[in-house]
């Protein structure tokens, strides 16, 4: 097993603030005094200065002990209150910090020079992050890995380069036609098609093919399947196990196999399907040998649920994880401001910092819980004279198919989506995050704030939150005392619905109804946001 340990630079003064247990109590004019000569650049800024922070609280300090801002924030006079978290690092400092001291010769293994180049020309990479330094190397020996880094910081290329590398080191074995050599697995459409288009820039001026299937079509490529070479295959689980199963797809020469947002495809949600598809693999084999297949995990949190999903597919003591310093952490260099406000009053507040954004030519992403707030925020915005992209699960492939590309590309400046746009995209050009329905898991906060502050990303990002509901205010407040303590998060679990299944069992025990035979996959049955 591999553990790394980092020092990152956080900034932030070294002095304290005073804080009143008591809103509503007045303060000496000396004490006002002594409060007006502390330095200005807060840790947390809120409206009411008592409780501005300084300087982070004890990290042992348990949840219910410190005094949070939103500690008030269920009671109806609160509306109207907020906090910010400020940026305490700037993005430049951030990436240098990051980044291995040393151009992409010293990354430890050699590269194709074709790669080499088309990495700088195409990609316009000249320089390793840390996580891409430490990971290559050893996917480039064939290990099982689970690479565990916060977004933006080039997963992507951390596994795909050294693969890559591998396949153009190694003589292609004779092999029928739809017969990849690498097999890349997404929970997401999106995501499939800009890790092919990576892909694709990379192996340009080789003899590599590479392809990628998107679900939403899959009966029409069953009916008339098209048959090429195929050495990097990027697809969804569910189009491509339906191939699988049809014949159109053999994975016998498959040896390099990645799951990509590792965390989500291990969700309960896809386990059952998953797990079975695994089963076709030989990762148990040695690691010298050309028949065995190696499995990579990269994920933006930590999955929960490793060892259970996987033990029955492969040991899962052999997987080497790769871990960086700044996971399960708040973003040091992102501002996040959270505001208590009434569902009402949701809209109007909205519609006012996108016009305010848009007048400073930054490109934003409003994000809601569910498919049909997603449609409702890009109705509203586009009526209220503000040209809005709308991203969701529940829209048909056709019309799906590309909404992701024009904003990337330029052609809109606001994208309205849910999860299913939080996941893995490479969104460079936002500068601004908006959660018009906050998330009510941890890990779903991570991967929103995640599409902004990435590598490459100038800096000045924002994360706006409007906050509304009992539910939401209670991972605020976790949030708010993870600030406080030094930015760890808690608990972070992406697998929602093995969450939602263990909320639904304890409600109805605690109503007296006794629960249904939990099985390995998700028995009970929840409306979700589909991917």
């Amino acid at each position: 097993m591999i553990k790394l340990s980092v020092v990152c630079r956080v900034g932030g003064s070294s002095r304290t603030a005073t804080f009143a247990t008591k809103p509503a109590a007045k303060l000496a004019p000396k004490k006002i005094e002594a409060l007006s000569k502390k330095p200005r650049n807060a840790l947390i800024s809120c409206k009411r200065n008592q409780f501005n922070l300084f300087q982070h609280e004890n990290a042992d300090a348990k949840f219910g002990t410190l005094p949070l801002a939103s500690k008030g924030w269920l009671h109806q006079k609160s509306k109207g209150d907020y906090f910010v978290l400020n940026a305490s690092i700037s993005g430049d400092e951030l990436q240098q910090d990051l980044q291995k001291k040393g151009q992409l010769e010293n990354a430890n293994m050699e590269l194709h020079p074709q790669l080499l180049e088309n990495l700088r020309a195409e990609l316009g990479i000249k320089q390793l992050t840390l996580i891409q330094a430490k990971a290559m190397p050893i996917v480039h020996d064939n290990c099982h890995t689970l690479i565990a880094a916060e977004t933006g910081c080039g997963k992507t290329i951390a596994y795909l380069l050294p693969i890559l590398n591998r396949l153009l080191e190694s003589q292609p074995p004779e092999r029928k036609l739809n017969s990849p050599r690498t097999l890349i697995l997404t929970p997401g459409r999106e995501l499939a098609m800009q890790i092919a288009n990576v892909a694709e820039r990379l192996v340009e001026g080789t003899d590599l093919k590479v392809k990628y299937l998107l679900g939403g079509n899959t009966k029409q490529m069953m009916m008339s399947p098209q048959f090429e070479e195929v050495d990097v295959l990027v697809a969804t689980l569910g189009a491509l196990s339906k191939l699988v199963t049809t014949g159109i797809y053999r994975m016998e020469h498959v040896r390099h196999l990645v799951l990509d947002e590792a965390d989500t495809l291990l969700d309960d949600t896809f386990t059952d399907k998953l797990t079975y598809f695994l089963k076709r693999f030989p990762f148990h084999l040695d690691q010298q040998s050309n028949a065995r297949t190696q499995l990579i995990l990269a994920s933006a949190t930590m999955p929960c649920n490793t060892k259970e999903v996987l033990q029955n597919v492969v040991d899962v003591e052999t997987i080497h994880e790769v871990v960086s310093p700044l996971l399960h952490r708040l973003l040091p260099h992102v501002t996040q401001k959270f505001l208590r406000l009434t569902k009402a009053d949701r809209p109007a507040t909205l519609l006012t910092l996108v016009k305010q954004e848009l007048a400073k030519r930054r490109p934003l992403i409003v994000f809601s819980n569910k498919s049909a707030t997603s449609d409702y925020v890009s109705i509203f915005l586009n009526n209220s004279g503000v040209n809005c992209l709308n991203l969701n699960g529940d829209m048909l492939m056709k019309i799906r198919l590309g909404r992701f590309e024009q904003f990337q590309n330029g052609h809109c400046d606001v994208l309205s989506t849910t999860d299913v746009g939080s996941r893995g995209l490479d969104t460079t050009r936002a500068r601004h995050v908006i959660n018009f329905d906050f998330p009510l898991h941890v890990s779903d906060y991570i991967h929103r704030c995640g599409r902004i502050g990435r590598v490459g990303t100038p800096d000045n990002s924002l994360v706006t939150n409007l906050i509304s509901s009992r539910r939401e205010i209670d991972v605020v407040q976790r949030i708010e005392h993870a600030a406080r303590t030094g930015g760890l998060l808690p608990n972070v679990n992406a697998n929602i619905r093995n969450i939602i299944n263990k909320q639904i069992i304890a409600a109805m025990t605690a109503a007296g109804v006794p629960p249904p035979v939990m099985g390995t996959g998700n028995s009970i049955q929840t409306q979700e946001e589909a991917f």
